[in-house]
């Protein structure tokens, strides 16, 4: 009994531990993503004219999130963030949606992002590159009405 119970508490740890802090092999999700614009679940009027992400190492365990939209009428908006990968909350600067985000990287391809504004939940990203590195899916999960909902964007790499 004793030997199972040490067991899962090494699984446990393991699980915890940011898995950046566990291999020195980099994520596939580091580079830029841009969206697959026909895929957005929006008429085409409404979509934007593009909207790249790029994560990059930043260093001390932490990566960079820059997200840059292209609007319909040329605008653009940039969010930009550095956090670390254990879930600490870190601010998010010149986003209409987020001012507080917080990131785990349970898996070198899955990246978990908690966003807020105002100290209120708003929205939860999953981001899991694909085995090959050039795709990658976005699970975004928010409220609308009060009732869940659940959409997924799907990138290409850019670089």
């Amino acid at each position: 009994m004793k030997a199972f119970v040490a067991i899962l508490l090494l699984a446990s740890a393991a699980m915890a531990t940011p898995v950046s802090a566990q291999t020195s092999a980099p994520s596939p999700l580091l580079g830029s993503w841009a969206v697959d614009l026909s895929r957005l679940p929006i008429p085409p009027e409404a979509r934007p004219k593009s909207v790249t992400i790029t994560y990059s190492d930043a260093g001390d365990g932490k990566w960079r999130t820059n997200v840059d939209v292209i609007r319909q009428d040329g605008s653009a908006d940039r969010a930009t963030s550095t956090h670390a990968l254990d879930g600490t909350p870190a601010p998010v600067a010149g986003n209409f949606e987020a001012d507080t985000t917080a990131a785990r990287l349970p898996e070198r391809n899955v990246l978990i992002l908690a966003l807020a504004k105002g100290g209120i939940p708003a929205s939860t990203r999953i981001y899991a590159a694909a085995p090959d590195g050039k795709t990658m899916t976005e699970v975004a999960v928010y409220f609308r009405d009060g009732q869940p909902v659940m959409r997924t964007n799907y990138f290409a790499r850019v670089k």
